[in-house]
């Protein structure tokens, strides 16, 4: 590889720790001379909770954006959906004359390898107001919106939250694909390990159970979320446009707040069945709730990783 497909390979390597539904990495990167190909991988949809897809696209969203930071080094240009004859064809981004570094993003760029999703509760320190500015400014820089759920809405949000559990759970297909994408074998690199998942504990909003059968999960440890702060990230509509621009925004708010030393942890159940997206929908001041967030001051130990699939497995490189 020449100097600058190396750039383009790179970006896309470290585009690799974005986090996906249900750890799917739902995505194919190619490099080609002077840029680098996003394509959804439709094989790893899971039907029962993204029928439609969107939730694949946002996956691919916060790949992109993951991307861009990394190689924010060089001059960049994004084309989002560049090749209507191309239904998987997400993104390109095209290699232009290198940049001035923008220093602002180097906290983001070592933020990627740092951020992992915790699923344990958040302790009771609620968080700087400055920081939750810088959070939401993120996102919004991205076409999508934070809305930060005041106090009054938190109970509206944790029966969203219960409700979605229990209608997924009463679907033996959700099931199904749930102890598939939480029993992976070893060298699949994809997936929720059990071991990853959090004993079940009372909190403000209930987290998704990822081991409902039991299992060799973490102890949720002393603290009940009471300082943490949840957010509904929004679009103004709801097309593959707005699923790939929640996905950048929601990859600019993990980590920004990793960067601030911040845990985060994505809900995604609140948004997957239609009646609990739609309740949802009514607790924000305008547009179409994409995914929500829970951000706070994490336990002392950090979580444990989810696995990664091989770079090469994932990663082509276009004539090679």
């Amino acid at each position: 590889m020449n100097q600058t497909q190396q750039a383009l390979y790179a970006a896309a390597e470290a585009a690799l720790e974005a986090p996906s539904i249900f750890n799917s990495q739902p995505w194919l990167w190619t490099v080609r001379d002077d840029r680098l190909e996003l394509r959804a991988d439709r094989s790893r949809q899971i039907a029962s909770i993204d029928p439609h897809g969107r939730l694949i696209m946002i996956s691919c969203g916060v790949a992109v954006h993951h991307a861009m930071v990394a190689i924010s080094t060089h001059g960049v240009q994004l084309k989002l959906l560049p090749d209507g004859r191309d239904a998987d064809l997400v993104a390109v981004l095209l290699l232009r004359e290198a940049a001035p570094p923008d220093r602002r993003l180097d906290a983001l760029r070592a933020a990627i390898k740092e951020r992992h999703t915790d699923r344990r509760p958040f302790q009771k320190e609620p968080i700087n107001g400055t920081i939750l500015d810088r959070i939401a400014a993120a996102c919004h820089a991205q076409g999508a919106h934070l809305y930060f759920v005041p106090w009054s809405q938190i109970p509206a949000l944790a029966l969203a939250a219960v409700g979605a559990g229990a209608l997924q759970l009463s679907d033996p297909g959700y099931r199904r694909e749930l102890a598939d994408w939480t029993h992976r074998p070893p060298w699949s690199g994809d997936g929720v390990p059990v071991q990853t998942s959090v004993e079940t504990t009372p909190r403000r909003v209930p987290a998704r159970d990822f081991a409902p059968s039991g299992g060799n999960v973490m102890p949720a440890g002393l603290d009940n979320d009471f300082g943490a702060t949840y957010g509904i990230l929004h679009t103004d509509a709801d097309t593959i446009t707005d699923w790939l621009a929640a996905g950048m925004g929601l990859s600019a708010v993990l980590l920004t707040a990793t960067a601030a030393a911040l845990g985060t942890a994505t809900i995604s159940d609140v948004t997957e069945a239609p009646l609990v997206r739609e309740y949802l929908r009514q607790l924000l001041p305008s547009g179409q709730p994409q995914v929500a967030v829970r951000i706070g001051h994490p336990q002392p130990s950090g979580p444990p990783s989810t696995p990664r699939r091989p770079a090469n497995e994932v990663i082509s490189v276009a004539g090679a």
